[in-house]
């Protein structure tokens, strides 16, 4: 079973690397964002730990209130705000990081180890009579939210190629907002066990997975070169 939490997340892994056709990241630098990416499920559990003790003695029962907080703030923003911090800390600097679909494969890199890790744990303790939904929305919930994480992620850093730091600023606040936004949400309806909302549930997975494979398969086809990197560039082909 534990295959099982690991196997889906290196394919879908595999798919968004290949796709980046322009010029492939080291395995270097993606090793340290996978491992990056599982440390932040430390602080994930952590807070989410203290912030259960904290609600409960602010509210009495699991109110939507509750469940809006926790799956809004305590998991959606802990996780999304931790995956960014790792991103923005090992990359922005990096000089790897030269084309705007590099922030969808280092977005997605950080995703892989938080989700395997995510998922082993709830291999080892969960039921397994449902074990195999749980890992596939997971996996795939995770994907979809550093995919959105990554383009804008991409694009700030192709702004601040060009100087436009307000739009450096927006695009990094929208690759925390947006993610956490739609994670949130997501949890949420899952959470309610109502089966409005799982109906809801259903109908947005659809659309978010759809809007997904679309902007993905667009940010691949227009991979730009981040403005001020074409020196090295220049210099790795004369070196090639």
């Amino acid at each position: 079973m534990v295959i099982l939490a690991i196997i889906p997340s290196i394919i879908i892994f595999i798919i968004i690397w290949r796709f980046d056709t322009v010029e492939k990241e080291p395995a270097g630098l993606l090793a340290k964002l996978f491992a990056g990416g599982a440390l932040t499920i430390i602080s994930a559990v952590l807070i989410g730990l203290l912030g259960d003790k904290v609600m409960h003695h602010i509210f009495s029962s699991r109110t939507f209130a509750y469940l809006f907080i926790e799956c809004v703030i305590l998991t959606a923003l802990v996780e999304e705000g931790g995956k960014f911090l790792v991103l923005k800390f090992m990359t922005w600097k990096n000089k790897e990081f030269n084309y705007t679909f590099d922030g969808v494969v280092y977005a997605t890199a950080v995703a892989l180890g938080f989700t395997i890790v995510e998922n082993i744990i709830y291999v080892l303790r969960g039921d397994a009579d449902n074990v195999a939904i749980r890992v596939l929305l997971m996996v795939t919930g995770n994907f979809i939210f550093a995919i959105f994480m990554g383009c804008f992620y991409g694009l700030a850093r192709y702004e601040e190629g060009v100087g436009e730091d307000k739009a450096v600023i927006k695009h990094l606040a929208e690759a925390v907002i947006v993610p956490t936004a739609m994670h949130g949400f997501y949890v949420f309806c899952l959470r309610t066990e109502k089966p409005v909302f799982i109906i809801l549930f259903i109908i947005y997975d659809i659309i978010i997975s759809f809007i997904t494979v679309k902007q993905f398969l667009k940010l691949s086809r227009n991979d730009t070169l981040i403005p001020g990197e074409e020196k090295k560039v220049d210099r790795i082909v004369t070196y090639i």
